[in-house]
């Protein structure tokens, strides 16, 4: 259970947790300001890949202005824990008005529709594709008005990021692991669109495996929506990213446009109203009906990533220039004191796993948890949550398509399944800093086998039309010897990871505490999926790794 907290703010409310972290309700002490607190979970900040992604994510909302998304205040970090403080959107999700209300009449979908595109084109405009909408991520305002959160697994424009996202919502190209583009969360944001209208996704796959074929193979159910908005529809699910509007911005006047001549001038101020009035019928899921008597804080450093002038009240508590360069100072010493951990060259922070599906050696995937990389990719997902908060909390939850997938009726989306409860090893104090462990029995020449606290398969990706490369990351807990294997298989369900495929290959390693290996394999046998799987001995913590990737020749007709 995570017990650090942010200093300065007094929580009362927990708005939602999954494997990746937890979301808070707080007010800052000083201006009265409420706030939404998002922690990275215990688990998660002790693994390579997560803390940077989660820096990444500060970063990205530090440098965005819009009315349309949650906005950053700060961000927070010590040895003990890691937080981002933002604007509480005092609103409920669109998933929870889709549970209780759907479908939605056309102007009411068509408004929630312009709303996301809009924080959408904002963020296009800097630079950045979302990679994860979904109506958990759009959280509706008591006016009626939507705002956009949770940017766990965005990246810049053109990014090679592999597989993320949350299935159900997945353009085809992301499937393949494409570059990152703003069609592909245009035909998200579509999908959504989609569902508000009918009451069901555009598709829905039995398995991750038959989710993905449709959504790059199946035709668009356009006839399913009504006839004013068909068009719509068309265009923004098209199989072709080329053939979708290439930017959010463009796509809001083609929808002004249809939505004025089927419904009229004032379509817009009716839709409003009318999600307005659905908000009114769930007031006690709004943050500000369900706060409680508060918790105390304990000290740490602040960063405050941007000081010019901002919107609301909260701005006012942004340090001077001593206090930035005090506040850089103590956050720099306590990544260095905390985090030692080696990358591979070129390793960008918003680097994603390429790859269909990821897991922890587990039997099956949940098609409706969110896709994200695993804990080697720089872009880990927080926690989501349907509660109306700044950010969701969990995989799709975005799925480990974001780390390894996570089972959530609600699709959540986090990023990797969560860690198991970590004890102290030997040469680890409990709930200190780390002690020199006395050895008694081995030399200095025969150090012992350490225990494998974490394997990761990360950048699975096809190379040509037989071969393909993985990379493996391993986490020790000593530099004693462990040989790590490395096993291929092939098949065309999509459900479980098929038959072999040649010999594995096996590594000896010893002599640090960080691995990281890339293996180049050639297939034999044909298959639709092609599948890679690590483990070691000593077994992992986490049981292995794996990945599963849809290959780029596969007949899927």
């Amino acid at each position: 259970m995570d017990t650090w907290a942010v200093p300065g703010y007094t929580e009362s409310l927990e708005l939602g947790a999954g494997a990746s972290g937890r979301v808070v309700l707080a007010v800052h002490e000083e201006t009265g300001v409420p706030v939404a607190v998002k922690y990275l979970s215990e688990s998660l900040r002790t693994r390579p890949g997560f803390v940077q992604g989660f820096r990444a994510e500060a970063r990205l909302l530090g440098g965005l202005e819009s009315p349309y998304v949650a906005d950053l205040y700060e961000y927070v970090e010590s040895p003990d824990g890691a937080a981002i403080v933002m604007e509480l959107v005092d609103g409920v999700s669109l998933r929870a008005l889709l549970t209780r209300a759907a479908p939605l009449e056309p102007e009411a979908a068509l408004v929630v529709l312009k709303g996301s595109l809009l924080g959408l084109a904002d963020t296009h405009r800097v630079g950045v594709v979302h990679r994860d909408y979904k109506p958990e991520n759009v959280l509706v305002v008591p006016d009626g008005s939507s705002r956009l959160v949770d940017f766990g697994i965005a990246v810049d424009v053109g990014a090679s990021a592999g597989a993320a996202g949350t299935p159900s919502y997945m353009a085809p190209e992301q499937w393949t692991g494409a570059p990152a583009s703003p069609a592909a969360d245009v035909y998200a944001a579509t999908a959504t669109f989609f569902e508000c209208l009918t009451g069901h996704r555009p598709y829905t796959g039995d398995h991750l495996a038959e989710l993905a074929l449709q959504h790059v193979d199946a035709p668009i159910p356009a006839d399913e929506a009504p006839e004013a908005v068909r068009e719509l529809v068309r265009r923004g699910l098209a199989k072709d990213p080329v053939e979708r509007p290439a930017h959010a911005e463009a796509f809001v006047a083609e929808l002004e446009a249809a939505a004025g001549a089927a419904y009229g001038a004032d379509w817009e101020e009716r839709g409003r109203g009318r999600l307005a009035a659905l908000v009114a019928l769930v007031p006690l899921l709004l943050p500000s009906a369900r706060s409680t008597p508060p918790s105390t804080t304990t000290d740490t450093a602040r960063t405050v990533l941007r000081r010019e002038a901002a919107r609301g009240g909260a701005r006012s508590w942004v340090p001077g220039r001593a206090g930035l360069l005090v506040s850089a100072a103590a956050v720099l010493l306590g990544v260095l004191l905390s985090y030692d951990l080696r990358h591979a060259p070129g390793a960008e922070p918003q680097q994603a796993a390429q790859a269909l599906a990821t897991s922890s050696a587990r039997a099956a995937v949940d098609p409706e948890a969110s896709v994200i990389p695993t804990a080697s990719a720089s872009s880990a997902a927080p926690p989501s949550s349907t509660a109306s908060s700044t950010a969701s909390p969990g995989p799709s939850d975005s799925a480990s398509a974001s780390s390894s997938a996570s089972v959530g009726t609600d699709e959540p989306s986090a990023s990797a399944s969560a860690s198991p409860t970590e004890e102290a090893t030997p040469g680890e104090a409990p709930g200190g800093p780390p002690t020199r462990a006395t050895p008694t029995t081995a030399s200095p020449s025969a150090p012992r086998a350490p225990a494998v606290k974490d394997i990761t398969v990360s950048d699975f990706r096809q190379t040509g039309s037989t071969t393909a490369t993985a990379t493996v990351a391993v986490t020790t807990d000593g530099t004693g010897p462990f040989s790590l294997t490395v096993s291929w298989s092939t098949g065309n369900g999509g459900r479980g990871l098929g038959a072999s495929d040649g010999a594995p290959q096996t590594f000896e390693r010893s002599g640090s505490t960080q691995y990281l290996l890339t293996v180049a394999h050639t297939f034999r046998n044909a298959g639709c999926y092609w599948a890679v799987q690590a483990t070691t001995v000593p077994a992992s913590a986490d049981g292995g790794g794996s990945q599963q990737l849809l290959t780029r020749q596969c007949d899927i007709r």
